[in-house]
C-alpha cells in the first residue's frame, strides 16, 4: 500500500511539474503556438565595478529594440532580441593616475541576446542565455568640483573594446500581447583596452546592468 501511495504521489508530482512547464505561450485568442515579433523598451541601471575608485554609482540608461519569441514546444521558446542599450557608470576618482573628480562613462551598445524562455506558470516565465554586443558609441564626461561638465576628448569608442559578451537572466510576465520584465546581465570581457588610458580608467571592469522593460508582441 505504501508503495502504491508513493508511486501515486510521485506520478502526481511529475504531472504537476510537467503541467507547470507546459503552460501555453500563446494568447487566449490563439489556438496554436505561433511565433511572435514585437518591440520593447525600458530603463537600465548599470555599473562597471572599476578598481581604484573611491565611490561607484549606478548610471541610469535605456534599452530599446525588437524581439522574436519562437516556440519550440508548449512552455518553451527561444527569444532572440536586437537592442540598442546604454551602459556605463559614474565613478569618483581620487588617486595619482586619474586625479580627482567624477567621470561619467556613457557606453552605447548594439546588443544581441539569445534567451531560452521557460514558462513556470501561466503568463509567468524565466529566461536565461548569452548575449554579444558591439560598442556603437562612447563618451566620457568629467564632472568638476564647481559643477561644470567637460567631455574627455581623448577617449571615444576606439579606446574601448568594441565587442562585449556575457550572460543574462530574468523574469517576465505575459499579459495578452504585452510583456513586462526585469533582467540582469553581466559582461565577461573587460571594457577598456589594456595598455591604454581607457584600460587604466576602467581597470579589470566589466559591464553590469539591471534592465526593466515593457514590450508589445504581434
Amino acid at each position: 500500500m505504501k508503495k502504491i501511495m508513493c508511486a501515486a504521489l510521485l506520478s502526481a508530482a511529475i504531472l504537476t511539474g510537467t503541467s507547470a512547464l507546459a503552460q501555453v505561450q500563446q494568447t487566449p485568442d490563439e489556438s496554436d503556438l505561433s511565433p511572435k515579433f514585437g518591440i520593447k523598451g525600458g530603463v537600465n541601471l548599470t555599473n562597471m565595478y572599476v578598481q581604484d575608485v573611491s565611490d561607484e554609482n549606478m548610471k541610469v540608461g535605456f534599452n530599446a529594440g525588437f524581439f522574436a519569441k519562437l516556440p519550440i514546444t508548449r512552455g518553451f521558446s527561444i527569444q532572440p532580441e536586437l537592442l540598442y542599450t546604454s551602459k556605463g557608470a559614474k565613478e569618483t576618482y581620487d588617486n595619482f593616475i586619474q586625479g580627482e573628480g567624477e567621470y561619467r562613462f556613457n557606453l552605447n551598445y548594439i546588443e544581441l541576446p539569445v534567451l531560452a524562455v521557460i514558462n513556470l506558470a501561466k503568463n509567468f516565465n524565466v529566461h536565461v542565455g548569452p548575449y554579444i554586443s558591439y560598442l556603437a558609441a562612447a563618451n566620457i564626461k568629467d564632472l568638476e568640483d564647481d559643477g561644470t561638465i567637460e567631455d574627455i576628448t581623448d577617449l571615444d569608442a576606439e579606446n574601448f573594446n568594441r565587442f562585449d559578451y556575457g550572460v543574462a537572466g530574468g523574469l517576465g510576465i505575459d499579459i495578452s500581447n504585452f510583456t513586462i520584465g526585469a533582467r540582469y546581465s553581466y559582461g565577461l570581457r573587460e571594457i577598456g583596452k589594456s595598455g591604454s588610458l581607457s584600460g587604466e580608467l576602467t581597470r579589470d571592469s566589466k559591464n553590469s546592468a539591471i534592465s526593466l522593460y515593457i514590450g508589445l508582441g504581434f
